[in-house]
C-alpha cells in the first residue's frame, strides 16, 4: 500500500499543513462527523471533515515529490499517481464541490491536469451523503516533480456559517 502524500487529509490537525487560497464567508472550519445535518462516515479513523462556507473556499497543498524521498528515475518511469476524495452535503442546505489536481515538473509547469465534473447537491433532490471522486493518472510522460492539490466548495443559499460542502479523507498516493 503506497503512503497519503497530502498531509492532514481529514482535518486532523485542523487546517495545519493547507494554503487556504479562497476563504470566503465564515472561513474554513473543521467539525466533528458526523456534524449538524450530517452523515456518518464509513470509514474507520476518520472523524473529522472539513466544511466550507457561503462564499468560495478552496485550499491547497503543493507536494515536493524529491523531499517526499523519491529518485527522479522513479518519477520519469511514470508511476501510477492516484487521487481520491470525499464530499458530502448537509441535508438542510445545497452546495458545490470542485477539485483540482496538477501534476507539475521542476519549475512548476503543469505537465497533465485533473479537474473533477462541476459537483452541486441540493438535498431537495439528490443523496447528500458522502461520495467519492477518483482518478489516476498513466502516461503522462518523464519530469514530474511536483504535485498540486486544490479542493473546496460554497454552500448554494449563502447562509453564514458553515453550511457548504464537507470534505474528508482525501488520499494522494504513487505506485512506486
Amino acid at each position: 500500500m503506497s503512503r497519503n502524500l497530502l498531509k492532514n487529509p481529514s482535518g486532523d490537525e485542523e487546517l495545519e499543513f493547507w494554503e487556504l487560497t479562497e476563504n470566503g464567508g465564515s472561513q474554513w472550519k473543521v467539525e466533528d462527523m458526523p456534524g449538524d445535518c450530517g452523515h456518518d462516515f464509513s470509514s474507520d479513523g476518520v472523524s473529522k471533515y472539513f466544511a466550507t462556507s457561503f462564499e468560495l473556499c478552496l485550499k491547497r497543498q503543493v507536494i515536493d515529490l524529491l523531499a517526499e524521498g523519491y529518485s527522479a528515475d522513479q518519477l520519469d518511469a511514470q508511476p501510477a499517481v492516484t487521487v481520491e476524495d470525499w464530499y458530502c452535503g448537509r441535508t438542510d442546505c445545497g452546495c458545490t464541490y470542485q477539485l483540482s489536481v496538477d501534476l507539475l515538473d521542476e519549475n512548476q509547469e503543469v505537465i497533465q491536469e485533473f479537474r473533477s465534473e462541476p459537483v452541486t447537491l441540493d438535498p431537495d433532490c439528490d443523496d447528500c451523503s458522502w461520495k467519492q471522486v477518483s482518478h489516476t493518472f498513466t502516461d503522462y510522460g518523464p519530469g514530474l516533480r511536483f504535485i498540486s492539490w486544490e479542493h473546496g466548495g460554497q454552500d448554494t443559499k449563502f447562509w453564514e456559517g458553515w453550511f457548504g460542502v464537507r470534505i474528508t479523507g482525501s488520499s494522494l498516493t504513487i505506485d512506486v
